[in-house]
């Protein structure tokens, strides 16, 4: 038997960090969806949106750095009845994590992946992220960085990813809404980036900064319009679109499966 103390459930996050928002709205989400807790597998890597399964109820697989998605994948394939949701940060799912992100869209693998995307390593102590803005400053990027930022959300609705979504921290009520809508998403992959504030290691992209910026995608959006997706995605700036941008009926990877329709291989191999 495990012994927990209550420093060890206790969220092990700095103060004013976006995770406490994102942990709270989580279980909200759960419940709203109507979710059997027995039933949710939460798996993720390294860093500091990967403890959040800690802090929560449900079946949990904490992995390497970056490799949460190949864990998530073998776990569907061995019991597709399983609600498998991934969190992630942005170094973590975009940059360790970025090649099993582009094959996980590209085969369409039915979990959710949930991005804390503060747009730097946190758990690490501040040096720039895959999604950090040009001209950002940080400990190792002293003169301020010069890549061009990866796009997660343009990148997964190019291989026609079935749920593409973003929403931010600071409007629990949008991220609720967008959490339940992934969790409820039955074919395919699912893809949620949150816009997180890191108050310790990013004093560009504050919670004043994003509430400036954000807007909710006008209801006029067609979002199984590919093109009109893709715009959104590449809009950031003065202006950052949240919401649901990109969705398709393409069929999910395990349906494709012969040997899943006579139920879970756990069903029929786990006692041997």
């Amino acid at each position: 038997m495990i012994n927990l103390t209550e420093a060890d459930t206790s969220p092990a996050w700095c103060p004013g960090c976006g995770n406490f928002m994102i942990l709270k709205t989580f279980d909200e989400a759960v419940e709203e969806a109507g979710l059997d807790r027995t039933r949710l597998a939460l798996v993720s890597g390294i860093g500091q949106a990967a403890k959040l399964p800690h802090y929560t109820e449900a079946n949990v697989f904490n992995g390497l750095h970056g490799r949460a998605l190949p864990a998530a994948t073998g776990i569907k394939l061995a019991n597709h009845e399983l609600e498998v949701v991934i969190t992630s940060g942005d170094g973590d799912m975009y940059g360790e994590g970025g090649n099993h992100f582009l094959h996980a869209v590209r085969r369409n693998i039915g979990v959710k992946a949930f991005v804390h995307n503060n747009q730097v390593y946190g758990l690490t102590k501040g040096q720039a992220s895959p999604t950090s803005d040009p001209g950002m400053v940080t400990k190792v990027q002293k003169h301020g960085v010069n890549s061009v930022p990866f796009r997660p959300l343009a990148v997964a609705i190019a291989e026609d990813c079935s749920f593409v979504a973003r929403s931010f921290a600071g409007d629990r009520d949008h991220l609720r809404e967008m959490m339940v809508a992934a969790l409820r998403h039955d074919d395919g992959f699912a893809l949620l980036d949150i816009l997180q504030p890191c108050p310790s290691f990013n004093s560009r992209n504050t919670f004043q900064w994003y509430r400036e910026r954000v807007r909710p995608i006008d209801e006029s959006h067609d979002p199984t319009d590919r093109m009109a997706a893709l715009e959104l995605a590449f809009t950031w700036g003065d202006e950052i679109p949240i919401g649901l941008l990109y969705r398709s009926d393409r069929p999910s990877f395990e349906s494709h499966l012969d040997v899943l329709e006579d139920g879970p291989l756990a069903a029929r191999y786990g006692d041997r």
